[in-house]
């Protein structure tokens, strides 16, 4: 597993901690929006991904199968372009996240593989989606200084999703007519073919 180079972790959180229920969920319309680039790193941003991260920890410590791979601002209702992605995927009780300002992919290499996903603005959904294996990428760090990195495997399929989210994508949208691409979690922390017909054609929460 790739990690990145250059990380800024956002530090201890303050008296406003934000709790998994600010996390919006479609079919808020917000989810389908393009986030505006932000300008300049204030004290409002660095709030902001303070308060991002809150949410995507408190959000994992209620879910005993999974973790919060990453989270995108728009994800608690700010279209802007921001993202936080976790400095160890593996290993949980790391509880560090990596802020990127204004992230874009400069450089899509490697094959395109398909990996599973999960949101937690799609809730109760997977699915296997197509990525590019590797990426390159620019983005600002919290200190508004500039860097750029490459991701392959997993941590490439992160980075795109949460691209996605800033461009108003979500990750259903590529497996729309991918009837055999759809998951749901089991009690036992397994995913399980989800029934395209009954759960996903028609549903009107998933698809404007």
């Amino acid at each position: 597993m790739g990690c990145l180079v250059y990380t800024a972790t956002t530090g201890i959180m303050n008296s406003t901690y934000m709790r998994k229920e600010s996390i919006i969920t479609l079919p808020d319309p917000r989810l389908r929006q393009k986030s505006t680039k932000v300008y300049a790193i204030t004290p409002e941003i660095i709030q902001l991904v303070t308060d991002m991260t809150s949410v995507a920890l408190d959000w994992e410590d209620s879910r005993p199968h999974e973790i919060s791979a990453a989270l995108s601002a728009v994800q608690i209702g700010h279209l802007e372009r921001v993202v936080i992605v976790r400095s160890d995927f593996d290993d949980k009780s790391t509880r560090e996240f990596t802020a990127l300002i204004n992230p874009e992919i400069i450089k899509y290499e490697g094959e395109i593989t398909k990996d599973y996903e999960g949101c937690l603005s799609v809730a109760g959904i997977y699915g296997k989606v197509p990525r590019y294996s590797k990426v390159r990428v620019k983005a600002l760090d919290i200190d508004g200084k500039e860097v750029r990195f490459k991701a392959d495997g997993f941590l490439a399929h992160v980075i795109q999703h949460e691209i996605d989210h800033i461009n108003g994508i979500v990750f259903i949208d590529h497996i729309r007519d991918e009837k055999d691409a759809f998951y749901n979690l089991d009690k036992e922390g397994e995913l399980q073919p989800l029934d395209y017909e009954q759960y996903v054609n028609n549903n009107s929460i998933l698809w404007d």
